[in-house]
């Protein structure tokens, strides 16, 4: 039950009844007018714009027309209680407690599709994220991104779309002939003693490389490793395996776990880069041409030669792009493209792509191909993962063991575990930075929000551990003629809010309203627990070990809400702490 969306729709009912009367004039569309959360500081559960949104139409004052739309609203309505105008037009509502009593009752009935909207048109989606070269651990950096798409695909899964979770694996191009080769000295090393070239850039020398190394020596006994030329195509699928086994587990131990991995190679070996340059080509969207010196290169140094070059300023980019290279050969940019198409020809609704903040300045050449592709259909969203820094004791903390200048994922974890990476990682939009301070994380205190909402949730198995129930078991009220006190109306009015939270996150791609919805929520139900430790009568459980229908219903509803959203975020809901 969304109770904003069904007083919305009152709403606009008054509107065309009052317009039919010859009372109101209507613009063509009503989609500016809203109802949301009234600011704490007024004594009302819901309030609309509708005023300001009709007053020019009807050369009103929003507060003079307020008047006339407050009445039609309180008489449509016997659960109203009170209707306040604040300036400069906002319509605020406040219900009786009766309401609060049938909403809990309903929300209880039909808990399964509670937060779910169930108007809205469900599509198929494709989640593309982390796709990390596969040439090491997945890092920090991985780390915010890749919870980032995967609480997207959950919180679009919990809203009922259908969701394919995708990881592109980069397995082609000189990085890989490089990471294949520092494989290979990792082996000669092993084999026969010679030192690994570490002056050599090029080359990637992680300790996880030696672990490689003994990988495929002991699972290869055949193989004659003396010769790189011989063995270099056989030695790279087996060192990209060793990769992506690494990066798996890496995955596997944040919770996470992809649909597909989708291999660049195979892209390219299938032709499907130069089908998708025919296509481009039949349409006009490439030419021969020259690309200026970047700004900021040094143009002295910079030379200029035809290129063939995609038409991306036709859709919005500062420049056209290099599908090839002087020797022919294809550019990532290209890959990319051939991947997007490959995509678009499995027919999602949309596509999704969560780029790291390095990549943000991508998200134009690669948004205008799909574009090119699709015939302008905006079927491609990117959202940017920002950078996120770790504090320890008030200070930048390093701490790889496995090399110098990066942390692992599995090194995040070990320190703090799974749920706090999660939590903590999400907690904040993923278009700012984040801080991620170990010592909070690690605090028993409001101040740590895993711990805050966790908490809530152990509270109330504990009371009905103290009554002999199971608190997943269906909640038995038996008279819903109860009324809420203040406190508990309070904590109902931002249960309220949950369906507008999941609607938010999933329409906005935004899932960080996720933990910070459920650390408000747990914030008002610690607040009244809190008040029993003074007032007996404000306690769950009375000295006669029981409990009332009012409070039974009431914990059920914060119980599941808590539940449900950590389940989305991808974290347990521990009964005891």
């Amino acid at each position: 039950m969304n109770i904003f969306d069904k007083y919305l729709d009152k709403i606009k009912k008054i509107l065309l009844d009052l317009s039919k009367n010859g009372d109101l004039i209507l613009p063509d569309k009503l989609d500016g007018i809203t109802t949301e959360t009234p600011p704490s500081k007024f004594n009302s559960d819901i309030s609309t714009n509708v005023a300001m949104v009709l007053s020019k139409a009807n050369n009103k004052l929003p507060t003079d027309l307020a008047v006339t739309l407050a009445e039609a609203i309180k008489k449509s309505d016997n659960l109203i209680d009170d209707i306040s105008i604040i300036k400069p037009g906002f319509i605020n509502i406040k219900f009786k407690p009766i309401f609060w009593t049938n909403f809990i009752e309903e929300i209880i009935k039909n808990f399964e599709t509670f937060g779910i909207n169930t108007n809205e048109k469900k599509n198929s989606y494709l989640v593309e994220f982390v796709s990390a070269n596969p040439t090491g651990p997945l890092h920090v950096g991985h780390c915010r991104g890749a919870i980032l798409g995967d609480v997207i695909a959950n919180v679009l899964l919990f809203n009922k779309h259908k969701v394919t979770k995708e990881y592109y694996v980069n397995d082609y191009g000189n990085q890989i002939i490089n990471f294949t080769k520092s494989v290979y000295f990792r082996i000669r090393e092993i084999i026969y003693k010679e030192n690994f070239p570490k002056d050599n850039d090029d080359l990637y020398p992680g300790d996880y490389l030696i672990d490689f190394a003994q990988n495929i020596i002991n699972l290869n006994k055949k193989i004659d490793f003396k010769d790189f030329e011989k063995i270099s195509e056989e030695l790279t699928a087996l060192s990209i395996e060793e990769a992506l086994k690494l990066i798996k587990n890496n995955l596997n131990i944040l919770g996470i776990n992809h649909d597909n991995f989708i291999s660049e190679k195979k892209i390219v070996k299938n032709h499907e880069v130069e089908k998708v340059i025919d296509f481009l080509q039949k349409n006009n969207f490439v030419y021969k041409g020259k690309i200026k010196a970047p700004a900021g290169e040094n143009n002295e140094k910079w030379v200029e030669r035809e290129q063939l070059l995609f038409k991306s300023t036709d859709f919005g980019d500062d420049k056209d792009r290099a599908l090839q290279k002087s020797d022919g050969a294809w550019t990532y940019f290209a890959s990319d493209v051939a991947y997007h198409k490959n995509k678009l020809d499995r027919k999602f609704d949309y596509l999704i792509n969560i780029l790291g903040a390095d990549h943000a300045g991508y998200i134009k050449r690669i948004s205008s191909s799909v574009d090119a592709l699709s015939g302008k259909k905006n079927k491609l969203i990117c959202k940017i993962s920002q950078l996120v820094k770790l504090i320890k004791n008030n200070k930048p903390f390093k701490m790889s063991k496995r090399k110098g200048d990066y942390i692992t994922v599995d090194d995040l974890i070990k320190e703090v575990g799974k749920d706090a990476t999660r939590f903590i990682m999400l907690n904040r939009s993923s278009d700012v930075e984040l801080d991620f301070d170990f010592d909070v994380v690690k605090e028993k205190t409001k101040d740590n929000p895993l711990y805050y909402v966790q908490y809530c949730y152990a509270r109330i198995a504990s009371v009905y551990r103290h009554l002999g129930l199971e608190l997943n078991s269906k909640v038995d009220v038996k008279d819903y003629s109860f009324e809420y006190s203040k406190e508990e109306i309070d904590i109902l009015k931002k249960i309220s809010e949950w369906p507008k939270c999941i609607e938010a996150a999933s329409t906005k791609l935004e899932p960080h309203r996720i933990p910070v919805y459920l650390y408000e929520l747990a914030s008002e139900f610690h607040s009244y627990w809190n008040l029993g430790k003074d007032n007996p009568k404000k306690r769950f459980i009375n000295d006669q070990k029981e409990i009332s229908d009012d409070k039974i219903a009431l914990l059920k509803v914060v119980s599941n809400i808590i539940k449900s959203g950590l389940s989305i975020v991808g974290v347990d809901a521990p009964e005891k702490m």
